[in-house]
Formats: structure tokens, C-alpha cells, sequence
């Protein structure tokens, strides 16, 4: 078997080392001590994470979309295949150098999706831009550390807790759609992402494709205005 070959690394605004490795035509994205956050064989729980919310406003004709986390670009590419020509997609980043892995190295994953005139890369906190909008997004679809419970970033509590599950409501147009994914079932997060003015469908998804890898969550929250 080939051994893993480190490609690069960057240092995320709370200090974590982040490394980019390669195993032939292979990627995974790692914390320093080698827990795994993605892999580019692993990417259909991603995926449905924009089928499921942009299923919900197909019969809006210019949605705009706000994802959170460029990650490899699952979420994006599935969101692409499914949006209208008029769409905005706004990837929120808070990782600079994961663009330029995305155009450098794992160019051949990621293809020329980035060049799509719907696409707009901001580099920044997607909980800033959150807070930051008012009524200002069809969908906010969020793969942001491991969800709710993440490995990675205390300050995920500001966008998964309820101070910003209310700001991430605000953000939406009525009838929004706010989609979460998550590494783990959280009933505590269901509960309070319904507290705070969702109607809640939860969907488990396996990461892999013919049904392989571990079962990850998403939460469909569409904005109630009752």
C-alpha cells in the first residue's frame, strides 16, 4: 500500500495545525495528531447536506446560499449541481490556505469549480457573517468542525448554541433553510434548533457511497414564521 505523503500545513485562527496528506490519487485533511476531519473518498454525507436543503427552495429561481466551510468541496459541488443559473453561492472560510489547496493540490478534486461565476470564496468566521445579515440568505448550510459537539473549535458553541442558531434565523429569508451537518446524533441540539423557530427534519447519511462509511447526521431546519 502507499504510504501517506504530507503535501501541507496551516495554522487555524485557534492554533490547531491542520496538514494536507496524499495516498495516490487519495486526500485527507488532519489535525496534527492525526485525527482525520476529511477525506476526499468521504464526501456523500457532504453532499447531501446541499441536495437536502436546496431540494426545499426549488421553487425559489435565484437562491442565495451561504456554506459554510469550503472543506473539499462536497458541499459546494453538490450545491452547483443542483442550483439555477441566477444562484449565489457564498463559501465562508476560515482557513486561507484551504483555498489554495483547493486550486493547488487537490486541483483534480475540486476541478473548475471555484471559476463558477455563482461562487463567491470569503475568507473569515461564517458565525461574523452570520451575525452580520438580516433576512439575507435563502439557505445557510453549515459543515463547520464535526458539528454541534466539534473537535476542533470552542467558539463553534457561537454558532450551534442558541444565541446562534437566533442569529442564523435572522439571516434567512422566510421559509429559509438552515441545514447542519454533524459527525454525531445530538438530541439536545435537535431540541434546541426546534426551540428556536425550526421546523426540524433530521436525515442520517453515510459518508461513503453503496451505503460504506460511518453514518453522520443532518439537520434540516426550515425558518417557521408562526
Amino acid at each position: 500500500m502507499l504510504p501517506w505523503v504530507q503535501l501541507a500545513s496551516a495554522i487555524a485562527p485557534d492554533g490547531d495545525t491542520l496538514r494536507l496528506m496524499r495516498r495516490g490519487d487519495e486526500f485527507s485533511i488532519r489535525l496534527q495528531g492525526g485525527n482525520e476531519l476529511m477525506n476526499s473518498r468521504l464526501g456523500r454525507s457532504e453532499e447531501a447536506l446541499a441536495t437536502l436543503a436546496l431540494d426545499r427552495l426549488a421553487d425559489r429561481p435565484a437562491p442565495r446560499v451561504l456554506i459554510g466551510g469550503l472543506g473539499m468541496g462536497f458541499t459546494l459541488r453538490a450545491a452547483q449541481a443542483v442550483a439555477s443559473p441566477q444562484a449565489r453561492l457564498i463559501v465562508a472560510e476560515i482557513v486561507p490556505e484551504l483555498v489554495g489547496w483547493a486550486t493547488q493540490h487537490m486541483a483534480a478534486v475540486f476541478g473548475g469549480c471555484l471559476s463558477d461565476p455563482r461562487v463567491q470564496v470569503r475568507i473569515g468566521d461564517v458565525g461574523a457573517q452570520i451575525r452580520q445579515a438580516t433576512t439575507a440568505f435563502d439557505a445557510i448550510l453549515l459543515d463547520v468542525d464535526n458539528g454541534p459537539d466539534g473537535l476542533t473549535r470552542t467558539g463553534n458553541d457561537a454558532l450551534y448554541g442558541t444565541a446562534g442558531l437566533q442569529a442564523a434565523r435572522r439571516a434567512l429569508s422566510p421559509g429559509g433553510v438552515l441545514a447542519v451537518w454533524s459527525a454525531e446524533p445530538d438530541a439536545a441540539f435537535e431540541r434546541r434548533l426546534a426551540g428556536c423557530g425550526f421546523a426540524v427534519s433530521t436525515h442520517g447519511v453515510r459518508a461513503g457511497g453503496s451505503g460504506r462509511g460511518s453514518r453522520h447526521v443532518i439537520w434540516i431546519g426550515v425558518r417557521r414564521d408562526d
